[in-house]
């Protein structure tokens, strides 16, 4: 990646949203850099927006290709989105809208999902 680049995303005072459109605009030739801007996109985003933004983009484009980069923005999405703004919304993007259907199948075959599913539907509150 580009230094200049680097730079410019990492002082996004947006929390992520020069890196979702930059992503977006260069789907097709970010491959090469794409854990660079995951990881830019992890650290930039405060409330878990646009790394939930960026892992439902990615798995609609393709979800084999891009597993790793979908695996750590969900994983940084559980942290981020600690008021549970967005984490209804990447269930249904990643697991289907019947991912409640699913539960039991879904959160002994995934860790992402149980733990945003923990998240959502805390037990005994």
């Amino acid at each position: 990646m580009q230094e200049e680049l680097k730079k410019r995303l990492s002082k996004d005072p947006n929390n992520g949203l020069l890196t979702y459109e930059y992503i977006a605009n260069h789907i097709g030739s970010v491959d090469k850099i794409m854990p660079e801007l995951v990881e830019i996109m992890i650290m930039v985003d405060k409330t878990g927006q646009f790394v939930v933004s960026t892992a439902r983009y990615l798995h609609a484009i393709d979800p084999k290709k891009f597993a790793n980069s979908i695996d750590k923005l969900i994983k940084a999405a559980i942290e981020k989105d600690r008021e549970r703004v967005y984490l209804g919304d990447l269930a249904a993007s990643i697991w289907g809208t019947d991912y409640k259907e699913r539960a039991e199948e879904l959160k002994a075959s995934d860790d992402n999902f149980r733990r945003i599913y923990k998240r959502l539907y805390p037990v005994g509150m």
